[in-house]
């Protein structure tokens, strides 16, 4: 399990199962963002500890995602999918030794949506 929190605190994730891979989006938010983001998946659970209040959404484009900040520290802790139960975490959130060992995979939001490695 990683454990990982904005700066203040007020927002925690844990990624309950391994990740084979932390993904580094070039989309015109995520390179902004510099987020290392675990997917959810069938493989990959995930629990966001968010109180109400605790996060301003940020929804862009087409709608489709709603990036998450603490409304305190400012920290982009997460997103969420607003069509299916999909989420992200921003591995930059976990204590560094705890995702030293995960590879990196380069993924093109911008154009091609594929992996670039």
């Amino acid at each position: 399990m990683i454990k990982g929190a904005c700066h203040c605190g007020a927002v925690t994730f844990e990624i309950l199962d391994a990740p084979e891979r932390l993904v580094s989006c070039n989309c015109s938010v995520c390179r902004r963002y510099n987020g290392l983001w675990v997917h959810s998946s069938e493989d990959i659970r995930i629990s966001i500890e968010a109180p109400s209040g605790a996060t301003i959404a940020y929804v862009r484009g087409d709608k489709t995602l709603a990036f998450h900040s603490c409304a305190s520290c400012g920290c982009t802790t997460h997103w969420e999918s607003l069509e299916s139960d999909r989420v992200a975490v921003n591995a930059r959130m976990a204590a560094p030794e705890d995702i030293k060992d995960i590879r990196v995979r380069r993924f093109d939001g911008a154009d091609s949506w594929e992996f670039l490695d």
